[in-house]
This record gives C-alpha cells, structure tokens and sequence, in this order.
C-alpha cells in the first residue's frame, strides 16, 4: 500500500514528518538529502523517532538514547535489542508516498498490547 506523506519541499533536510497511521510512521530526510521511513515508535519503549535527533543515517530516541539505522532498522546502541521496522520510499512529482512494509512491526510490549485492544 503506497501512502502519500508529504510533498518534499515541506521536509527540510535534518527532520522528519510522523504519519499519524497505526502504527505511526515516520519518515527522515537526511541532511545528505536521502529519504527514509521507518515505524515511528521505538522498540524499547514507547516513545516518538520522530521526535528524535537524526545524525547522518541514524535516529536516537529521545527517551533512552537507542539509536537506529534508518537504512536497515538495526540497533545501533542500546537499550533497544531489536530492530525497528524499515519501509520503502518513492519521491514522485515532488511527492514522498511511503510503501508499507509487510512484515510484522517490532513494537514494545505495552503499545503491541494496546493496539491489540488489550492493556496498555
């Protein structure tokens, strides 16, 4: 499914756009002018990579300090232990659409349940 995020002229370069989506989405635009999108929510706790400081292909999380490649999703520094999940992007007429991927997200506990319609 190819979601359509946000034109690439209102992403600067150094900051990301969150796709208020279930689960969030993300997507970086690098300071080398490459484009990324990733889950939104960490996967040690629930807190927004958007939110995050994006330093060349890596996200830190503003709660613990994980850091994520944008490139693959891998853990970089924990605490996180597992990747975040990666998506594909197309730039199209200025556009940036977001290709979602099929693969399961890695979520943290507390949000993986609450989006099971369980406890939070």
């Amino acid at each position: 499914m190819m979601i359509p995020a946000c034109r690439l002229v209102d992403l600067p370069r150094g900051e990301a756009y969150r796709l208020d989506i279930d689960p969030p989405v993300s997507v970086f635009h690098t300071d080398d002018g490459e484009v990324f999108a990733i889950d939104d929510t960490c996967t040690h706790q629930d807190a927004s990579l958007a939110d995050g400081w994006l330093e060349g292909c890596e996200v830190e999380c503003p709660l613990h300090a994980s850091k994520f490649d944008l490139r693959t999703g891998a853990v970089d520094a924990p605490p996180a232990k597992r990747p975040v999940r990666t998506h594909a992007v197309h730039v199209e007429d200025g556009m940036i659409y977001v290709q979602l991927s099929t693969d399961a997200p890695n979520l943290p506990p507390c949000v993986a349940a609450r989006l099971a319609g369980g406890p939070a």
